[in-house]
């Protein structure tokens, strides 16, 4: 360990000088360029994910949030997501603030909030896609990880890319992977990416700049390719206290607010 040390001082691994220097340059360099090396990454992800039609992911996940005295807070929480194309979708979300179940059936998609003793469902699209983009659009949801439907297709947002570098190789719990930064928009983020023919994205950082603190949600991944669901892990059956409220769609919140212009 000490010889260790030592040479790297020498050869200046260890040069504090040497250390600002390469930081100067991999912020330079992340501020300005879009590699294609690191945008054929996200999109072999993207790739590899849609070709996968039945597999399981869970997630450890940190959330930062601001108190109204500006003091930065973090919660916890896990998430599961089940996935069987095209036509079932199950996610089961706990934090400190709150749970939430998903259900897609192929025929109803439903949301219900445990300990709440209420639930709201409407009838869906044949396929998954379509069912993820009626709850977004229509019923303004957004379901944990739905990001991983996107990769690679319009929705993968690749073109709004500011910047895109290969950051270099890391190890997220024990696995290998490529570690890649982005700028997008209002928010940085950073996706780690398993090394070889499982190119899965095995960490997530995305940090908001628009906050003086820069609030940051955190998730790693762990994955299960070739798991086994029957249909009834993806029916929701209601408990017996349970009460059913209607979802509020959208267009008709947007009609309500539009002013009469016939007046």
């Amino acid at each position: 360990m000490a010889w260790g040390v030592c040479a790297g001082c020498m050869l200046g691994w260890g040069s504090p000088a040497f250390a600002a220097t390469a930081t100067r340059e991999k912020t330079s360099k992340a501020a300005a360029s879009v590699e294609p090396q690191a945008v054929a990454a996200l999109e072999r992800m993207g790739d590899f994910l849609r070709c996968q039609r039945t597999f399981e992911v869970t997630a450890k996940t940190t959330t930062d949030a601001i108190l109204d005295n500006g003091q930065k807070v973090q919660f916890a929480g896990t998430t599961d997501l089940r996935a069987r194309r095209p036509d079932r979708l199950r996610v089961d979300s706990a934090s400190d603030l709150k749970q939430r179940q998903y259900f897609y059936d192929g025929k109803h998609f439903t949301v219900n909030g445990p300990g709440t003793g209420f639930y709201a469902s409407f009838d869906a699209p044949p396929t998954l896609e379509k069912t993820l983009e009626a709850a977004e659009q229509r019923y303004d949801i957004e379901l944990p990880l739905v990001d991983l439907f996107y990769w690679g297709t319009d929705k993968g947002r690749a073109k709004q890319l500011k910047s895109a570098v290969y950051v270099g190789p890391a190890t997220v719990e024990g696995v290998a992977t490529d570690q890649y930064a982005f700028r997008q928009g209002d928010v940085d983020w950073q996706v780690w990416i398993e090394k070889g023919e499982r190119p899965v994205p095995r960490k997530f950082v995305v940090t908001s700049v628009q906050e003086p603190s820069q609030p940051q949600h955190v998730a790693t991944l762990d994955w299960n390719l070739k798991p086994r669901f029957d249909d009834a892990s993806f029916n929701f059956v209601p408990p017996r206290d349970a009460h059913r409220i209607a979802f509020e769609d959208t267009r008709q919140r947007a009609g309500r607010n539009t002013p009469n212009r016939s007046r």
